[in-house]
């Protein structure tokens, strides 16, 4: 079981304006609760009992979503970044308070509904330390409303992963859950980075794969998806899954 997380909240948020012109998106509501404390219970739920999350933009704002969350699972511990460090320079940052064993990462703007098992106690079933420094949670392009362009990866018969030619549409995009080895984002300098110059280099050492989702996920970049993504749950989508 994974026992430690690390969310990702310090994106600027940019496709949400005018929404997050004074607010962190993770902290943007969708069914009167915000996207980080959807994520967050989404980790309790799978046993994590101690999570990270970093904060850049509104960071002040984002410290006091965590204090009201204070005796409710998981424990989480505040990652102040004063300068923006992308997805892969927070997690490098992150990994002296993650330990050495594989832990989940999310999204704070990733939301989901769980199939029959959780989709992040079914990536820790799956992940194999011995061939995998990354597991990621995979979505079906075909199942999504909103934009997806090319699509993220290609996914063979054994799990693992390779990115589309240029002149290919790629059937799976990434649902902003995964679970990693530290072994991932070690090897990489502390500083600003993306978390794909890490995926690039374990699909060139073949130990990135991915599991596909067999619940609801919903695409949530601008105002309009999050309006949508309101609108779908309310009419009832969310009463199919939980």
């Amino acid at each position: 079981m994974i026992r430690r997380a690390m969310v990702l909240a310090a994106g600027l948020g940019q496709r949400m304006r005018p929404l997050t012109a004074k607010t962190a998106k993770p902290l943007l509501p969708l069914l009167g609760r915000s996207l980080l404390d959807h994520a967050l219970d989404r980790l309790a739920v799978a046993g994590v009992e101690e999570a990270v999350v970093n904060a850049h933009w509104c960071a002040p704002l984002v410290a006091a979503a965590l204090t009201a969350r204070e005796g409710v699972a998981p424990r989480v511990r505040l990652q102040l970044e004063p300068e923006l460090l992308e997805t892969g320079g927070g997690i490098r940052r992150a990994l002296p308070r993650l330990g050495d064993a594989p832990f989940a990462v999310v999204n704070g703007d990733a939301y989901w509904l769980d199939g029959p098992t959780p989709a992040l106690t079914l990536l820790a079933q799956h992940f194999d330390p011995e061939r995998m420094d990354g597991l990621l949670l995979l979505v079906r392009t075909s199942q999504i409303q909103g934009e997806v362009g090319r699509g993220d990866f290609f996914l063979d018969g054994a799990g693992q992963l390779r990115r589309p030619e240029p002149a290919e549409i790629a059937p799976f995009l990434f649902g902003g859950v995964q679970i990693m080895a530290p072994a991932l984002v070690a090897p990489e300098a502390e500083g600003r980075f993306s978390l794909n110059r890490c995926f690039d280099r374990a699909l060139e050492q073949g130990r990135l794969f991915g599991l596909v989702h067999d619940g609801a996920w919903f695409h949530i970049s601008t105002p309009a998806d999050l309006t949508r993504t309101e609108r779908r749950l309310r009419d009832g989508l969310a009463s199919h899954w939980l």
